[in-house]
């Protein structure tokens, strides 16, 4: 992440249909998210055990943010978090993110798998993880509350290859 992405991010964190799949429940100002920005730019991932990689299309434009976090490299796994702009989705974007992460993650990181989890009601996203590979592993029953409904959770995992 870099300062020039304020605006993608600040649109992305503060789009309340995102919050049921993201761990924020609240609107986040641009003063909090220059600073995490800010503090993040000079993040080890082996020190924070998180790495956020922006996505941008040939002109340069943000296009999305995919998340390694719970990074483990003993285990030699990470999991993997996923956002695509509104107004870019159905483009083929998140499926060319997931394949750039997947190679940054076996040659840079040394990493065997990626796991993460989705909601049930998330089509777009199961979608997404199923045709890239990854297997589901287990449904986690009254994973999310969005409100006041509990929505199941799918646990996805993809051994990567070298």
């Amino acid at each position: 992440m870099e300062p020039a992405d304020i605006d993608a991010i600040y649109r992305w964190e503060n789009d309340p249909s995102t919050w049921t799949v993201s761990a924020a429940h609240q609107p986040f100002s641009r003063h909090t998210l220059q600073r995490f920005i800010d503090e993040s730019s000079g993040c080890d991932i082996y020190t924070s055990r998180q790495l956020r990689l922006m996505a941008v299309d040939t002109t340069g434009a943000a296009v999305g943010c995919v998340d390694l976090y719970d990074f483990d490299p003993f285990h030699r796994r990470s999991a993997i978090g996923i956002i695509v702009d509104s107004s870019l989705r159905h483009k083929g974007y998140g499926a060319a993110m997931l394949l750039a992460v997947e190679d940054f993650a076996v040659r840079h990181l040394d990493l065997h798998q990626l796991h993460c989890i989705v909601a049930t009601d998330n089509t777009r996203s199961l979608r997404l993880f199923q045709k890239a590979g990854y297997t589901e592993c287990g449904t986690i029953k009254e994973w999310i509350l969005d409100g006041r409904q509990w929505t199941d959770a799918i646990i996805f995992q993809k051994l990567l290859e070298r």
